[in-house]
């Protein structure tokens, strides 16, 4: 029987229809179609009915699907026991966020994927927050304050931010001095999300309102350079501005709490070493970056 069938199958079964499935295994329809016809076929029975709307097991399938997530599952571990220093073998499916994943990740991932010719990498870039169990992710890369969750996070380096807002918007409107002041301020939000902010050992929390908003930092940083309102935004993408004069932070004297980098995967008592990997590279790298901010400002 082979395992890159029932790896298929379980990804159908998980997905609800061949068309996800081969979006999460970056391969086409047909392909996918093909090994689960011969799966079925090599077991005599159906495992799937399928309609327009998707797939969904059958009777069959659904007592098949558990053994089979255990069979792949025991077989990576086994490749894991027999070469836990060689190549890194399968496929990593990983979330990423948009705003600057392409220009802060992506680099690292690249690396990652030239160290290891044998593994099969597979990016999503968005800034929402995916369901890793439900849309099949191996792990997520996220910035900022962790949800209560049942996932298991690993912190991997600091996440800096700031209040910021253009010079226009503060002559026409002021300029928050506190975080009460914000009710009187257009902010430039994802969606209803809460501000945090740093009161001495106190944290004060603020659900500010504005009518502009995106789900992405980026799209947020150009409405702010619009004269827009207020936005919390990472230094990462407004350093640049702030340091020409287009954003100025504002304020500075109730600083957002420490945030932070954050790998991110579904909870199992031992970590697939190809996230155990990716993970130590993206520790040396944002230690690299903060040893780097370290230096300038000595």
């Amino acid at each position: 029987m082979d395992i890159e069938e029932l790896r298929t199958f379980v990804e159908v079964a998980d997905a609800g229809g061949v068309s996800s499935a081969a979006r999460r295994l970056g391969v086409s329809k047909s392909i996918v179609s093909r090994q689960l016809a011969r799966l079925e076929a090599e077991l005599g029975v159906q495992l799937l009915a399928r309609s327009t709307r998707g797939a969904a097991l059958t009777e069959a399938g659904t007592l098949f699907r558990d053994h089979a997530a255990r069979a792949c599952a025991e077989i990576d571990s086994a490749r894991e026991l027999i070469l836990p220093d060689g190549e890194l073998r399968g496929r990593l499916r990983i979330a990423a966020p948009l705003t600057f994943g392409p220009t802060h990740l992506a680099p690292v991932l690249a690396e990652m994927a030239q160290k290891h010719p044998q593994l099969h990498m597979h990016t999503v870039y968005s800034d929402r927050f995916v369901d890793l169990i439900t849309e099949g992710f191996d792990c997520a890369i996220r910035f900022g304050y962790l949800q209560d969750s049942n996932l298991i996070a690993r912190h991997v380096g600091p996440f800096l931010g700031k209040l910021v807002a253009s010079p226009d918007y503060i002559r026409a409107h002021g300029s928050p001095e506190k975080p009460d002041d914000l009710s009187d301020h257009q902010a430039l939000m994802q969606g209803t999300e809460a501000w945090q902010f740093t009161d001495g050992d106190k944290i004060v929390t603020v659900r500010p309102q504005g009518r502009f908003k995106a789900d992405n930092g980026t799209a947020l940083m150009a409405a702010a350079l619009a004269g827009l309102g207020v936005a919390w935004l990472p230094d990462a993408i407004t350093g640049e501005h702030v340091a020409s004069g287009a954003l100025v932070p504002v304020m500075t004297r109730y600083p957002p709490p420490p945030a932070g980098v954050y790998v991110i995967r579904p909870p199992s008592q031992h970590p697939a070493r190809k996230v155990r990997v990716l993970t130590e590279m993206l520790i040396d790298c944002f230690g690299k970056a903060a040893q780097g901010r370290a230096g300038v400002g000595r």
